[in-house]
C-alpha cells in the first residue's frame, strides 16, 4: 500500500492546474523515504509540445529528479496530467521513468482539474509482469493507495 498525504496532492493540483492555464499538460514525481509513504512531489523542469498535448522533461530536469533522491528516497509513481479523460496512452505504456514491478502511473484529467475530486477522479495504474493495468477502483483501491 501506498498513503499520499493529501498536501501532496493538492501541490500536484496546483502545479497541474497553473499548467492547464496555459493549456499544456504537466508531469511530475512522487517519492518516498519511508517505505508506503511517499512525501515528496518533484517537478522537474520542462517543456510542452505544440498545443500542449506532449511534455517533456528537459535535460536539466532529468538532473533535478536525480538530485531529488538524495536523501534515500525512491520514486514510488508518476503523476501527469492529461488535457481531457484520464487514460495511459501509448506513449504513456512506453515511458521508460518508473520499470520496477509495482510501480504506480497516476493521470489527472482536465489538466489536473480532476484532482479537485480526489484520486477517485484519475486513472491510476501498476506495473505488472511489464505492462501498466490500470486498478479496478481508480484512486479508491485501499490495497494500493490510501489518502491521508
Amino acid at each position: 500500500m501506498l498513503r499520499i498525504p493529501t498536501g501532496l496532492l493538492e501541490e500536484a493540483r496546483r502545479f497541474f492546474e497553473d499548467r492547464g492555464s496555459l493549456g499544456y499538460e504537466g508531469t511530475a514525481m512522487i517519492a518516498a523515504r519511508t517505505p508506503g509513504r511517499a512525501d515528496k512531489l518533484v517537478i522537474p523542469n520542462q517543456i510542452a509540445g505544440e498545443r500542449g498535448a506532449w511534455v517533456e522533461v528537459t535535460e536539466d530536469g532529468k538532473l533535478e529528479l536525480a538530485a531529488a533522491l538524495r536523501d534515500g528516497s525512491i520514486y514510488v509513481s508518476r503523476i501527469h496530467s492529461h488535457r481531457m479523460e484520464a487514460f495511459h496512452s501509448n506513449t504513456d505504456d512506453r515511458n521508460p521513468i518508473l520499470s520496477y514491478e509495482g510501480a504506480l502511473s497516476i493521470v489527472v484529467p482536465y489538466f489536473g482539474l480532476g484532482l479537485r475530486r480526489g484520486l477517485e477522479a484519475c486513472a491510476v495504474y501498476r506495473l505488472t509482469a511489464r505492462r501498466w493495468v490500470e486498478l479496478a477502483h481508480r484512486g479508491r483501491d485501499p490495497v494500493v493507495i490510501q489518502v491521508d
